[in-house]
């Protein structure tokens, strides 16, 4: 997985790009929680970025999941009660994201589906709040997502 660390303080992340057999297409970003790889899909249009609460237990089982008062849009309803979570270190390539509240819903028909089309599992899908905050560039020609971070010097990683 290479990563590349500029000047400018942004790091460019490769892309893997999966086919839904027909129904489209998903980019898929390895990241990095509590010291473990994991898969993301890259969704411009989820608002927020959200992990499946089984696989964040079994990553870290003392993970604090709070319970939300508010429902989840998106994902095909609005009835879906949602928790939230504090991740204290994730890292998209170069750049680390410290104390940053995701969303945590039930995200396994997700990888249910991509079981079944011969994809691999991911933990759930970085969102427009990252992608924002972090002046995200996608470019599906040469399959990277490139973040900025004009605060903090970026590390490798």
């Amino acid at each position: 997985m290479a990563k590349k660390i500029n000047k400018k303080n942004s790091t460019i992340t490769p892309l893997q790009i999966i086919d839904l057999q027909g129904d489209g297409f998903h980019p898929l970003i390895n990241i990095s929680i509590f010291g473990k790889p994991f898969i993301l899909v890259l969704d411009t249009g989820a608002s927020k970025t959200a992990f499946d609460q089984t696989l964040l237990m079994q990553a870290h089982e003392q993970a604090v999941v709070t319970v939300s008062d508010h429902l989840s849009t998106g994902l095909g309803t609005n009835t879906m009660i949602s928790s939230t979570a504090m991740i204290n270190d994730l890292y998209i390539g170069g750049l680390l994201i410290e104390e940053f509240e995701v969303a945590v819903l039930d995200l396994s028909t997700i990888n249910i589906a991509y079981r079944q089309l011969g994809h691999p599992e991911v933990l759930g899908v970085l969102g427009g709040d990252i992608l924002m905050k972090y002046k995200a560039v996608v470019n599906y020609g040469k399959r990277v997502l490139k973040l900025k971070n004009s605060k903090k010097k970026l590390t490798k990683f």
